[in-house]
């Protein structure tokens, strides 16, 4: 059985519709995170930046252990 997604659909009528977008690679059923200056997914790390013509944020590297 499929969970719900509250918050992802909105309801006019009879129609549903999606308030977030999909991942272009991943495909339909796996939405995009909304952050203040970009959307991204959770499943495979495509990032996009929200303005026109501006970069997708540079990914953070991970720190590395220090060896002791």
């Amino acid at each position: 059985m499929a969970k719900a997604r509250v918050g992802f659909y909105t309801e006019s009528g009879e129609t549903l519709t999606r308030t977030h977008k999909t991942c272009p690679k991943c495909g339909p059923g796996t939405f995009l995170a909304e952050h203040a200056d970009r959307r991204s997914c959770g499943h495979c790390g495509y990032s996009e930046a929200k303005t026109a013509g501006a970069p997708s944020p540079p990914m953070k590297a991970r720190p590395t252990k220090a060896a002791t």
